[in-house]
């Protein structure tokens, strides 16, 4: 009697490189912020701790004392834009490309987090007050314990539960708008930016209480 050996497939390990596009996308999304910094604050003498730039001097850029203090807002409200343009094109080419990751699911969450740190901690500079800087203290705490709680729910086998809800995308829009319009620095858009902005923070209250409130079950166990 012939004895039949049943030898198990070993899984094909996956070669594919983790630098396709959408993750080069993230990368240079992350590579932006340095860029972002730097134009923010060097050199010294384009602008920094200017005023509102009036409406009537935007039609008149070549006004001395504010045509720096434009160009560096332009240069940064472009790359933040471009930076938002990206995160919407890495997942879509990874979803149309089924070139979908762990290493960009991983990153692209990170890129976002930062560059949006970022604006947010030059925004509280150029906006010392209260508004930008409980705005800012929300913002990024909500992040670090939303990160903090996905990555303990992904240890019990149940990230799903904490997975992006509606809320999250609408408070991720509200940010990113109310961002773009501050950093323009535009007199008569100052009022909708600190608008937009104290609504991405209610947003940003609320989503986290929903993810509190999904993963309440667990936390509440003992042991």
């Amino acid at each position: 009697m012939t004895e039949r050996t049943h030898l198990q497939t070993p899984p094909v390990p996956d070669n594919r490189s983790i630098f396709n596009l959408p993750n080069n996308l993230t990368i240079a999304r992350i590579l932006m912020i340095p860029l972002f910094v730097a134009i923010a604050y060097w050199p010294p003498a384009m602008g920094i701790n200017m005023p509102a730039i009036p409406d009537n001097v935007i039609a008149r850029v070549g006004m001395s004392e504010f045509s720096d203090s434009l160009l560096r807002h332009l240069l940064l409200t472009g790359i933040f834009i471009i930076a938002a343009i990206t995160d919407w094109l890495d997942g879509y080419f990874a979803r149309k490309l089924n070139m979908m990751s762990a290493f960009g699911r991983f990153l692209d969450p990170v890129a976002d987090k930062l560059m949006v740190a970022a604006a947010l901690i030059i925004l509280v500079q150029w906006h010392p007050n209260i508004i930008m800087a409980i705005a800012a203290i929300v913002i990024i705490s909500r992040e670090i314990a939303v990160s903090a709680l996905r990555e303990w729910m992904a240890e019990l086998g149940n990230r799903t539960s904490v997975a992006v809800s509606y809320v999250g995308k609408l408070k991720t829009a509200f940010q990113m708008i109310a961002i773009t319009v501050l950093l323009l620095n535009w007199e008569s858009l100052e009022m909708i930016g600190y608008l937009l902005m104290v609504a991405a923070v209610i947003l940003t209250l609320w989503s986290m209480f929903i993810y509190l409130k999904a993963a309440w079950p667990y936390l509440k166990q003992s042991g």
